[in-house]
């Protein structure tokens, strides 16, 4: 008897016992799905597709399952695979934990996190962190990527160790810590002649504004409440990043909406001015099983915790 899939066929009578079916395997099956593609997950485990597929093909007759089926130019997950994956992801968190070194010298520490986060994080927590690792632990590297809304997805595929911005999942698997609270300012050039006076709700909803969109699907908060009070801005500018949002406002009529706190770094060529609609929100440090008792994490944690509270005691 045979199980028919479009990458090969399974004998049934040739199956193997699935407890001989060990966690580098379920890595390999995790990375597999999670990247669609053999060769991808060869290249982030440092080896080639020969292995992956010894890898997998291993584990189809464990599980009497085809596993993963080709679909147009590439692959696609069986639903059992897809119901694997979901308990094997957990049990792959709890066994890196386990393997964790049950203490952590952070003079000796020697490993790489990876940190998502946006151009705001980059500015006003990123320096200051970094600063702290390079007295109090040198040999651990850092790679800042860009999250965008895409920072809760980074983190469940492993791509990302620690998020850090203005999102909080709610799902299981996730944990938070609040680290600074934050609200919307306006900036315009001093010689704007909005900067004069207090900005009212319709001088805002009227004047010429740059705003960020952050280069996705995710909206600030602050439109999310002009959208409520059915108020439409004026933009005659959008742009991905508030990066050099300074020297584009300066000298024009151009008023733009970005965190106070950001707008605090950006020095005297722009003026700091009240918005009407101020939607305070929160930063936060965002993580997931899989390091959640890691003692390095936990440390690096507790580190970018007390960074931000000295530089951003407010």
């Amino acid at each position: 008897m045979y199980l028919i899939y479009a990458i090969g066929k399974i004998d049934v009578n040739a199956m193997s016992d699935p407890y001989t079916i060990d966690f580098a395997a379920l890595r390999t099956l995790r990375l597999v799905h999670e990247k669609g593609s053999f060769t991808a997950a060869a290249e982030v485990l440092g080896t080639n597709q020969s292995a992956v597929s010894y890898t997998i093909d291993k584990l189809r007759r464990a599980l009497g399952d085809p596993l993963f089926v080709r679909q147009g130019g590439g692959i696609a997950a069986t639903d059992r695979c897809t119901a694997i994956i979901g308990s094997t992801v957990r049990l792959l968190d709890e066994f890196e934990t386990l393997a964790a070194p049950p203490e952590f010298d952070p003079a000796r520490a020697r490993q790489t996190v990876t940190i998502a986060c946006n151009y705001y994080e980059r500015v006003l927590i990123a320096p200051f962190v970094l600063r702290r690792l390079r007295t109090e632990a040198p040999g651990i590297r850092v790679e800042l990527i860009n999250s965008s809304a895409q920072g809760r997805l980074q983190l469940k595929r492993a791509e990302a160790d620690i998020l850090i911005g203005p999102l909080r999942p709610e799902e299981e698997g996730f944990y938070c810590r609040n680290l600074l609270d934050d609200r919307y300012a306006c900036i315009a050039d001093p010689a704007n002649p909005l900067a004069d006076a207090p900005l009212t709700l319709d001088a805002y909803a009227n004047a010429r504004h740059a705003v960020v969109t952050y280069g996705g699907t995710w909206k600030s908060g602050y439109l999310q409440e002009l959208e409520a009070q059915r108020i439409d801005l004026n933009p005659v500018l959008r742009l991905p990043s508030p990066a050099g949002i300074e020297t584009i406002v300066a000298g024009t009529d151009i008023v733009s909406t970005i965190p106070r706190r950001l707008a605090a770094t950006m020095g005297a060529s722009v003026r700091i001015l009240d918005c009407p609609c101020p939607a305070p929100f929160e930063i936060d440090l965002v993580w997931t099983t899989r390091t959640h008792a890691s003692p390095m994490h936990v440390w690096l944690r507790d580190l970018i915790a007390r960074e931000v509270r000295r530089i951003h005691p407010d």
